[in-house]
């Protein structure tokens, strides 16, 4: 199976098991930042190996579905897509752009 079928082959099975637990939203965030992590990882190890890499465009998809966290921790860990252009941008557009969906979301359930 080609890795990047594969990788969002994972983000289904999170999206399905996270509605197995009482509170799904709380599991996804923890799944798919795990996910996120090991996947910037496995991408590190593959490019260091010269393997197939995971597309740049599918570990952003990672980050924009709430695995930005695990994202940061990973380029930290790893330095990994800490210096590449656009990517770094294109990365910092999905974090703000989900900080402010979770304040938006706080906001609505506040005010209900």
């Amino acid at each position: 199976m080609n890795i990047n079928r594969f990788c969002y082959l994972l983000i289904a099975l999170a999206a399905v098991s996270s509605t197995l637990f009482p509170d799904p939203i709380v599991t996804w965030i923890v799944t798919i930042n795990m996910l996120t992590l090991t996947i910037y990882g496995v991408d590190k190890l593959a490019a260091r190996k010269a393997w197939h890499r995971v597309p740049e465009r599918t570990l952003l998809v990672f980050g924009v579905v709430g695995g930005w966290i695990g994202a940061i921790l990973a380029q930290q860990i790893f330095r990994h897509k800490t210096q590449k252009q656009p990517f770094r941008t294109y990365f910092a557009v999905s974090v703000i752009f989900n900080v402010v969906a979770v304040l938006v979301t706080m906001y609505a359930l506040h005010q209900q």
